[in-house]
């Protein structure tokens, strides 16, 4: 998502919502060029990245993972994404180069709960004025593969939807690549939408609908039985099975994995290396934003009293955010414990005898991302009166 997320020592850049407030696409394209890089060190050939939904809503909890809400962003950075990790020749034979995945076809953050993978409603203007660019302009920069929208747009089940997926997606757009489910997704058509009234059924919708390949988390014999069962009875046509192992296939072909398989981590000699942290740095150089600056407080003085405070002040996990080094994110003091905090930053920059930190807020380590818990909040009040300058680490836990 931003770096090769499973490999410890790997580049980790900023999260995408980051990327979006750099406005870089030189840096987003350098970016997922070194990730491809990285993740091909790693002997993995497909990413599935970059993520073109609209970040529209505060309350969806993934919203962290978009460019942000303006479609044109979406779409230039998005493409120079494709274009880091792809090339701009789509080579993904190269051993430097790996197969992209946009994602999440379509409309996926327009919830209106907020909540993940729940139900939207999005008029057909709106679907094309504003969800469909991004994947618009994906496909017209080559991208091989693409991932679905793991909710439901005005009653349908995005996997079970041939309009969208077929009419729109393969015929309209001319969309030749692969298309996966998201985790479990065929699956959810039972068990969660029930639009189908057995596993059998559900696999029937979705691979009649368009989809080419499924995400199963761990029973795919339900999956390979209940398929072959439906092209014998011929409720699944044999020829939409051929039409997507074709496109299976091209892929593989595309990716040379059938002469070359695996990688050797000895022939990525810059993976992790101080020219990649670089990159990485860069980026977050010009991701920071800076609302308004009365007083000019910023930059801080050197001799002045300031209090750290807040559950994001001293986190390693917050900094990162989720997809860094595990799902969750919840392994990063693990693996970047020689990086900077908030905290150790500032001290590193003002001196330690000139800041004071009292976290008021804390995250449970051991709980849900979601556990927080009172600490010495009536010690940052305090605190804060013999302060000169408050700087408060707002925010969320790391999650998806």
């Amino acid at each position: 998502i931003h770096g090769a997320t499973y490999t410890d020592g790997a580049t980790m850049f900023p999260q995408q919502i980051a990327q979006g407030a750099a406005r870089n696409p030189k840096l987003t394209e350098l970016g997922a060029s070194i990730t491809a890089y990285e993740t091909r060190a790693s002997n993995i050939p497909w990413n599935f990245s970059p993520v073109l939904d609209l970040g529209l809503d505060p309350r969806f909890s993934r919203m962290w993972e978009s460019f942000g809400e303006d479609p044109y962003l979406c779409s230039i950075l998005g493409a120079a994404m494709i274009d880091g990790y792809e090339g701009k020749d789509n080579n993904i034979a190269d051993p430097y180069k790996l197969a992209s995945c946009m994602k999440h076809f379509l409309g996926y953050h327009a919830t209106v709960s907020g909540k993940d993978r729940t139900p939207s409603y999005i008029s057909e203007d709106a679907l094309r004025e504003y969800h469909l660019p991004s994947f618009k302009a994906a496909v017209d920069a080559g991208a091989h593969t693409i991932m679905i929208n793991s909710g439901i747009i005005n009653g349908v089940p995005v996997h079970a939807n041939y309009n969208i997926l077929t009419k729109l997606l393969k015929e309209e757009l001319g969309f030749n690549g692969l298309v996966v489910t998201d985790w479990a997704d065929i699956e959810n058509l039972h068990r969660r939408d029930r639009i189908a009234s057995t596993p059998k059924e559900a696999i029937m919708h979705a691979i009649n609908a368009g989809i080419d390949m499924s995400m199963i988390p761990y029973q795919y014999e339900v999956f390979c039985d209940n398929l072959i069962e439906l092209v014998k009875e011929g409720k699944v046509k044999q020829d939409r099975i051929d039409d997507a192992v074709r496109r299976i296939l091209k892929v593989k072909y595309a990716l040379n994995l059938f002469d070359k398989p695996n990688t050797n981590p000895k022939d990525y000699p810059k993976f992790g290396s101080k020219e990649h942290e670089k990159a990485a740095y860069d980026m977050a150089a010009e991701a920071i934003t800076l609302l308004k600056n009365e007083g000019n407080v910023l930059p801080l003085k050197k001799n002045i009293k300031v209090l750290v405070t807040g559950p994001n002040a001293n986190s390693m996990r917050s900094l990162n955010g989720a997809w860094t080094y595990s799902w969750q994110g919840d392994r990063v003091e693990l693996h970047a414990a020689k990086y900077n905090t908030i905290l150790e930053a500032v001290q590193n920059k003002i001196g330690k005898n000139n800041v004071t930190y009292v976290p008021g807020v804390s995250y449970k380590e051991e709980g849900h991302y979601y556990d927080e818990f009172a600490n010495q909040m009536e010690e940052a009040v305090t605190a804060a009166q013999n302060a000169d300058v408050v700087l408060l680490c707002l925010g969320e836990n790391s999650y998806t």
